[in-house]
């Protein structure tokens, strides 16, 4: 019979554990540990050997409210739930601290895929490949890891759709094999291209900020959750994020270089006026006059555009000076992948695809550090709706080429049944 036991690792065991795991994520990180235990969260680092083999771990939480306490695992444990008994072990210890502490239920998010689908929402069935979905994603549903959970004493939450704080539908693209920018490129839709390309020509750079700098994060933020009618995080989260994550967290701005837009018109502007008189030139002695005509009147109007760009780049200077700061995103670093996190853009700048500058630098510093997966996170689940929500959302990500990770789910399991179940009652009763 196998013997396993539990006992407490350090921060820095866990860091390791997950970085080797195939389920480990940036929730499960001495890092997040350091964000949660900042917000008056008590956390924990367990590490569960079979002999002198480290063979599971996970960072449990416990959240002590005024009325009542609770356990819960963001992301994990970081456990082979195909190993039954293994898993019935891990779960035993967690329920049993979590009883100790006093909790009245333990609250998981398995970092675990229930099923892999295409870009477009469609189940990958066995002996089929979508564009994007790697060769090793498995077909079918992973039925026998949910059921694991429920015969240990979990209740399901469901296979919902929606946005949800961990997300149960993620996006992601598997950049195994890509070796450059050019690679990558090929890899994106058409409309993606022209927008990396449109960004790139109208003087977009992607920076990586400090903390001084998370207010105009902020601010950026804010714009985009009054269009979309979100509620915007406090600064002092960010700021957490921040100082918690240390370099793992990556802070970026895409500023809109007034100057060098102004500059490449001005350049356009120039070519124009070269070809205009290049052609009126070559007019006096054409043979087929009428075809010399015809180009010279597009040129013209290029050129008439050119000068209205022009205008339009100085008062974009007069308006904002040399660096407007015209989209923001966060993105957190594990050995396994770069994850997507928060973002926002204004406006005003949308037509220079600034959101869209910042997805391609960092997918392009995924190749230099040799990470193969980049994750988009959340995606709403709802893929043959036009008129969802969430389908700009979707399509910009499905814009870069990739495929769909549907995940089990949240588990909640009673530890303290009359205790959890008049916390639900009292939830029902107040609304929430």
């Amino acid at each position: 019979m196998r013997s396993f036991t539990c006992i407490d690792i350090s921060p820095k065991e866990l860091d390791a554990f997950s970085a080797q795991s195939p389920w480990g994520n940036f929730q499960q990180s001495s890092g997040m540990g350091r964000v949660r235990e900042k917000n008056g969260i008590e956390v924990s680092c367990l590490g569960f050997y079979e002999g002198d083999t480290l063979v599971a771990a996970t960072q449990l939480e416990l959240h002590r409210g005024r009325l009542s306490t609770f356990a819960e695992v963001h992301n994990g444990p970081l456990v082979d739930l195909a190993d039954t008994e293994l898993a019935e072990f891990v779960f035993a210890e967690l329920k049993a601290r979590a009883k100790a502490a006093g909790a009245a239920q333990l609250e998981i998010t398995p970092d675990n895929v229930y099923r892999y689908r295409a870009s477009d929402g469609s189940p990958v069935a066995a002996g089929e490949r979508a564009a994007g979905v790697p060769a090793w994603a498995r077909a079918g549903a992973d039925d026998a890891g949910v059921e694991e959970l429920k015969h240990i004493g979990f209740e399901h939450d469901g296979f919902v759709l929606g946005y949800q704080a961990v997300p149960r539908w993620r996006y992601v693209k598997d950049l195994t094999g890509i070796a450059d920018e050019k690679a990558l490129l090929a890899t994106y839709a058409k409309n993606t291209k022209r927008n990396v390309r449109i960004a790139q020509d109208n003087g977009v750079r992607v920076e990586r900020i400090g903390r001084e700098d998370l207010p105009t994060f902020h601010a950026i933020c804010q714009l985009s959750c009054e269009k979309q009618g979100f509620e915007n995080r406090p600064l002092s989260y960010f700021e957490s994020l921040y100082d918690g994550l240390g370099d793992a967290a990556e802070f970026t701005i895409a500023y809109f270089d007034t100057q060098a837009h102004l500059k490449s018109w001005e350049d356009k502007r120039d070519a124009f006026q070269a070809d205009i008189e290049h052609l009126e030139k070559s007019l006096e002695t054409a043979r087929t006059p009428e075809k010399v005509e015809r180009k010279l009147n597009d040129i013209r109007k290029k050129h008439e555009a050119s000068l209205k760009r022009i205008e339009t780049a100085r008062a974009y200077i007069e308006e904002g000076g040399d660096l407007i700061p015209a989209a923001a995103a966060l993105f957190v670093w594990h050995p396994r992948e770069c994850v997507y996190l928060f973002s926002g853009s204004d406006p005003k700048y949308a037509k220079f695809y600034a959101s869209t500058a910042i997805q391609h630098r960092m997918m392009l510093e995924c190749l230099e550090r040799g990470v193969e997966q980049y994750n988009f996170y959340g995606i709403d689940g709802v893929f043959d709706d036009p008129s969802d929500p969430g389908r700009g959302l979707l399509e910009f990500k499905q814009g870069f080429g990739g495929y769909v990770l549907e995940m089990m789910g949240s588990f909640t399991l009673p530890v303290k049944p009359l205790t959890y179940k008049a916390k639900q009652l009292a939830h029902k009763v107040l609304g929430r």
